[in-house]
């Protein structure tokens, strides 16, 4: 039994110790903290941290009773909250220098046909996480706000702390983000073959339910934000049979395409 010629291994000559493996993972970790870094240090100059958090708070400053401002409680808050939102802020800049360290650190090691399935989720991983920040600050937020405030009593004074505040927001920032990945899960258990297309089709309605359940959980207690969410899910989950079944079709290891051809 003859063993296989290294021309025909696309790996071959890729391994590496054991010892050298996690100094390349010291090293990239290295290289994805220096960027945030960089990137944090131009924010502390420019716009700076407490601009920073005005920008966050926008949405629902603009939606508190004339003359009314929020409060801080914590007697360190107004220095360190700020300071959270830079870091914050720095980390989603740099998200995609972070993403490209985790990508060169696992390309060696991963075939050909595997490369053309990673680098683009990643890619739109990234974006889609991207998206659905954007959406839940420009839209949700500019919803909600307003909507929670009208049903404030009257004799309730609305000052919100910019502590709880900044909670608020990195919960629904992660929330939406997250929920805006429905494609990627969607590519990747059609692509691993734990559901086939046909029954990912068949699965629209218990995946409404589940995402009007989650929608109901993360979002504020207001209908407005609840289909906000809800809504976005269900086409995104329409999207993700979709390009499953192109990702599906171009990613297969060399072995399937063979079989396929024999069929």
């Amino acid at each position: 039994m003859t063993e296989p010629s290294k021309k025909d291994d696309e790996l071959a000559g890729s391994e590496q110790p054991f010892v050298q493996h996690l100094i390349e993972l010291r090293d990239r970790l290295l290289y994805a903290a220096y960027g945030v870094g960089a990137v944090l240090i131009v924010l502390l100059f420019y716009p700076g941290p407490s601009q920073l958090y005005d920008l966050l708070a926008m949405p629902l400053v603009k939606a508190l009773p004339e003359g009314s401002k929020m409060i801080a409680v914590g007697v360190v808050s107004p220095f360190l909250v700020p300071i959270k939102v830079s870091v914050m802020v720095a980390i989603g800049v740099a998200l995609p220098w972070i993403l490209y360290q985790v990508w060169a650190f696992v390309a060696p090691g991963l075939y050909k046909h595997e490369r053309r399935l990673v680098m683009p989720l990643v890619v739109a991983s990234t974006l889609l996480f991207y998206a659905g920040a954007a959406f839940c600050y420009f839209f949700v937020f500019g919803q909600a706000f307003p909507a929670i405030q009208k049903m404030s009593p009257a004799s309730v004074a609305v000052t919100p702390d910019i502590e709880a505040y900044l909670d608020f927001v990195i919960t629904m920032f992660i929330a939406f983000g997250v929920a805006f990945e429905v494609p990627i899960a969607v590519i990747i258990l059609a692509r691993m073959g734990i559901v086939s297309i046909v029954q990912l089709k068949s699965f629209r309605s218990y995946f409404i339910v589940g995402a009007a359940a989650v929608a109901g959980l993360v979002t504020p207690p207001d209908p407005v934000s609840m289909i906000a969410l809800l809504l976005p899910m269900c086409l995104l989950y329409e999207v993700g049979i979709w390009a499953a079944q192109i990702f599906v079709k171009h990613t297969k290891a060399p072995e399937d395409e063979s079989q396929a051809a024999k069929v």
